[in-house]
């Protein structure tokens, strides 16, 4: 394996996978505890919810969930209302945030303003000041370091709403960017832009089922794949990131895998 690259971890099943995600989260909760208090993390839709509903929510010894000092922004989000299904942070309610013990804490979530849904500009200019907020209430930075970033990976090997070729990759000032044509709908959103991405501390990665054979393939072996979104990540922040995948998904890569922290 190539000094400082990626971590690559692959399990038979999610519920092979879930408690290593769930050791790593932790990991990554106290070490932002011990930097300044909270665990500022980013998280996207689709199918990753679910995955972190069974890795954080099923009892298990040893350290707690602390979710009362969860900062949690979403990595992108639809211009759509809250309670559209193409929302997502309605997704992370019904999946994550609504099934929370009272005993573990709420977290505080940041979710876009939906009355500036129409102008998708001020709708990320909106949402950026709430991460100025929370990363520069003090000292102006020049890019918000999550603790954490959690991902899903695409079959084009887009991430957040970052897609290939698009020229949102190019853009190296914003935090927070508006898209206007997505190639997959809805087609306005915002995303955090790449080196944001770049910038956390820990990213991982999720990605599961056959459907991701492909891409991984390509994303991890091969000089095109390097290109894509989610290879751009891998390049910018080595071996910050960490990809927590199932057999299926991994079959035909080449790249080094682990089956455990």
């Amino acid at each position: 394996m190539a000094i400082n690259s990626p971590n690559l971890y692959s399990f038979s099943s999610t519920d092979q996978l879930a408690p290593q995600l769930r050791q790593y989260i932790l990991n990554c909760q106290e070490a932002g505890f011990q930097h300044h208090g909270s665990f500022r993390v980013a998280v996207s839709g689709g199918s990753l919810p679910k995955v972190l509903a069974k890795a954080l929510l099923e009892e298990k010894g040893g350290t707690q969930v602390t979710f009362s000092k969860w900062n949690i922004f979403f990595a992108d989000e639809r211009a759509v209302p809250l309670t559209h299904e193409d929302s997502n942070y309605k997704v992370l309610k019904d999946e994550l945030l609504d099934k929370i013990p009272s005993s573990l804490g709420k977290p505080t979530v940041h979710t876009i303003d939906v009355s500036q849904l129409d102008d998708t500009q001020e709708l990320a200019d909106t949402y950026e000041q709430a991460m100025v907020k929370t990363f520069a209430a003090k000292d102006s930075v020049k890019l918000p370091i999550f603790d954490l970033l959690l991902l899903g990976c695409g079959p084009d090997g887009h991430t957040c709403s970052l897609f290939p070729n698009h020229e949102l990759l190019r853009e190296t000032i914003g935090w927070v960017l508006p898209i206007e044509d997505s190639p997959k709908p809805p087609a306005q959103r915002i995303t955090l832009s790449l080196p944001v991405v770049h910038a956390a501390n820990k990213i991982a990665f999720i990605a599961t089922g056959e459907g991701k054979r492909d891409v991984l393939r390509e994303i991890f072996d091969t000089e095109a794949g390097a290109k894509l979104p989610c290879g751009l990540v891998n390049a910018g922040a080595r071996d910050k990131v960490s990809w927590f995948a199932d057999d299926a998904a991994t079959q035909n890569v080449t790249h080094p895998r682990r089956s455990s922290l």
